[in-house]
């Protein structure tokens, strides 16, 4: 069992990380945003079953992050929802008022969030800078002081005040939320995060 270590902002050194990982921290301290790391390079948390020990060192609520997209690929949605619910498609389409939706393409993720299948995050949006992407958050999620996310790459995870994220980071970004309500059962939870 890895020690992971929470530190209060960026890294010391940009060595061996990814430009898309400098650019989070860089857009965080230019706003303001105050936030806590741990690395974790040994373990890249891209399952839900991979980010419960990490989730130990964050305490902050678990948020499994999932990118749809319509049938025609049109509408791309990033979804924020409890890591412990289970993701329901027909649920979240009659919400929504879509016949179908569906997981997008991992390039369409690297397109539109500039992240990679598991590690998907909040912090992606500050790269969709056209607003082709909706940020839909299960109402749950806003309960929690903090939430955890990854700087647009999985072997870091970020603890950030939810206010922040949902007030200071959206309006940076200019993107919105629109809340959904969730009832997933807590059985067969999805590998996505």
């Amino acid at each position: 069992m890895a020690a992971y270590v929470l530190e209060k902002g960026r890294p010391a050194s940009a060595d061996g990380r990814t430009d898309k990982e400098i650019r989070v921290y860089d857009f965080l301290d230019a706003h303001g945003i105050e936030y806590y790391r741990a690395d974790h390079p040994d373990a890249h948390a891209d399952t839900m079953e991979a980010c419960r020990e990490i989730d130990e060192v964050l305490q902050a609520t678990v948020v499994k992050n999932l990118f749809l997209t319509n049938r025609q690929h049109t509408c791309f949605y990033l979804l924020m929802m409890p890591g412990e619910k289970q993701f329901k498609t027909k649920e979240l389409s009659g919400q929504l008022g879509i016949s179908r939706l569906s997981f997008a393409a991992p390039e369409e993720m690297e397109k539109y969030l500039d992240c990679t299948p598991g590690s998907s995050s909040v912090m992606g949006l500050m790269n969709d800078r056209d607003g082709r992407v909706q940020l839909l958050v299960d109402r749950d999620v806003l309960d929690g002081e903090y939430i955890g996310c990854h700087p647009c790459i999985n072997t870091s995870s970020l603890k950030i005040r939810t206010r922040d994220i949902f007030e200071v980071f959206l309006s940076a970004v200019g993107h919105r939320m629109q809340i959904v309500r969730l009832n997933g059962d807590t059985e067969n939870v999805s590998p996505e995060s």
